[in-house]
């Protein structure tokens, strides 16, 4: 999520991995496992694991999910603080002129 791992980079095949962190391959399968199934990753059978890119449901889903705590938690921040909801959207709209926004 943070970029590091560019979209469609491959990654270490289950054996290389648990053998460089000398962990069970179980363990390394089920790590896998999990990242598929929440759409970090995909296995393509006989080619290997490869990183989804930020236009994966699942992860846009996960920064959709962030997005709204982050606003709920502004929303409760700006009503202990006596600002209106309008003055909230005027401090984003600040803020996304500040940002290169696109």
């Amino acid at each position: 999520m943070s970029g590091e791992l560019k979209e469609n980079k491959k990654l270490p095949s289950l054996r290389k991995l648990s053998k460089e962190l000398k962990i069970s391959v179980l363990t390394t399968t089920r790590a896998y496992t999990e990242l598929e199934q929440e759409g970090y990753i995909i296995n393509v059978q006989g080619k290997g694991s490869f990183v989804l890119g930020n236009g994966s449901e699942l992860i846009q889903e996960h920064f959709l999910n962030e997005i709204e705590e982050n606003l709920l938690n502004a929303i409760d921040l700006s009503k202990r603080a006596n600002i209106s909801i309008e003055e909230l959207h005027e401090i984003l709209d600040k803020l996304k002129e500040v940002d290169t926004y696109e």
